[in-house]
């Protein structure tokens, strides 16, 4: 068979060019309807995410495009595309304010990057929102006089010293704080509130768009009937809540923060040292290690005095970090005597440990390698 000729491809581009044309069109209307839908939301009190709704209607999709012959990752992929578009156009709709009467929510450190996410999420939803930054506390009494809400988000390390330098808050008023630790925090909110106290970690930077699918971890400090409302206001926000004790929190924080970043650290310090050509690891990388590669680059592309109250400011980092220098010397032990053997019965004996996860690791990994092999550019 001869191969189309310049005419017959031009002919067939057009058309090509006519469809997607037509995917505009769909996708435009689809962002309106999204929109009414947004409205509803907001006037019924209703999360912008709704896990069950989301699901069957991804399952319905992948059976309909596998009986018309379409790859049923592709429909999904797509839609999972445009749902966090629409999460983040519900935003512009606002939220339904759960508590009308609760009085200012005032922000410390409202001026910070996730200070500003939360006052424009509070604003969204109606509420009144003060500012107190470190320049206004010759106006705190003022700014907290009449407090329904006090959110305290600060560097790590002043978060429980800004705690003790609150004046007294009304006796009703929830305060809570984001930080990442929560033993500290909490036990210095307990100390110098009488009311309403929880601590809050949200498990997302501030640059996100949506809290549509993210984690908020809650630890429950005192009156927890008081901030009821506050929890439901963060789930119509979209967030999931997952409820921890304090100390359950920073345990798991030494491996999923301090660790993970601590890591990241050494080996971005390695690639220094070596004097690593980053343009040309690029170019022999596969999907996997550019995505490696790129969440190692991530970390140094942030604040260093964030990421160094993350690694410092957890009381276990150091022996968490000489606990992980033994692996990895038991693992060079076995490099140094060549025992490949032994190698693959420990990697089996960890592939044992992982179980499950290990399969649902790999699944989950696969979208990430093929968006990541997507956006391969010619150059990198």
């Amino acid at each position: 068979m001869s191969e189309p000729s310049s005419v017959e491809l031009d002919r067939i581009r057009d058309r090509i060019d006519e469809v997607d044309q037509e995917l505009l069109t769909l996708l435009r209307r689809r962002l309106n309807l999204v929109g009414e839908v947004g409205a509803i939301k907001h006037k019924q009190g209703l999360p912008i995410y709704a896990p069950a709704r989301e699901a069957a209607m991804l399952m319905k999709r992948r059976s309909e495009a596998q009986a018309m012959g379409v790859p049923p990752q592709l429909i999904e992929d797509l839609l999972r595309r445009m749902m966090r578009e629409s999460y983040a156009s519900e935003n512009d709709v606002g939220f339904k304010c759960i508590n009308p009467d609760v009085g200012p929510v005032v922000i410390v450190g409202g001026n910070g990057k996730l200070g500003s996410l939360f006052s424009q999420l509070f604003r969204l939803s109606g509420y009144e929102v003060r500012i107190l930054d470190k320049n206004d506390w010759d106006r705190a009494d003022e700014l907290l006089s009449d407090a329904g809400v006090v959110v305290v988000t600060v560097p790590i390390n002043h978060t429980a010293e800004v705690i003790e330098q609150l004046p007294r808050l009304p006796k009703e008023c929830v305060l809570l704080d984001l930080t990442s630790i929560k033993q500290a925090p909490l036990a210095a909110m307990l100390a110098n509130h009488a009311g309403p106290v929880v601590g809050l970690h949200p498990m997302f930077g501030p640059d996100v768009s949506s809290l549509a699918k993210q984690v908020v971890v809650v630890c429950h400090g005192r009156f927890e009937e008081k901030y009821q409302w506050l929890l439901e206001q963060i789930r119509i926000w979209g967030a999931r809540l997952h409820e921890a004790s304090a100390a359950e929190h920073d345990q798991a924080m030494q491996l999923v923060q301090a660790m993970r970043h601590f890591t990241a650290f050494v080996y971005g310090s390695h690639l220094r040292r070596e004097r690593a050509d980053l343009d040309q690891l690029l170019q022999f990388s596969s999907p996997i290690y550019r995505l490696e590669l790129a969440m190692v680059g991530r970390l140094f592309a942030q604040d260093a005095k964030l990421y160094g109250d993350i690694i410092f400011s957890q009381p276990d980092t150091l022996a968490r970090a000489r606990h992980y220098m033994d692996r990895y010397q038991e693992a060079l032990s076995l490099l140094e005597a060549g025992d490949q053997e032994g190698f693959e019965a420990l990697f089996d004996d960890i592939a044992d440990w992982f179980g499950d996860f290990a399969t649902q690791f790999r699944n989950e990994s696969g979208n990430m390698l093929l968006s990541a092999n997507d956006n391969r550019s010619e150059t990198g």
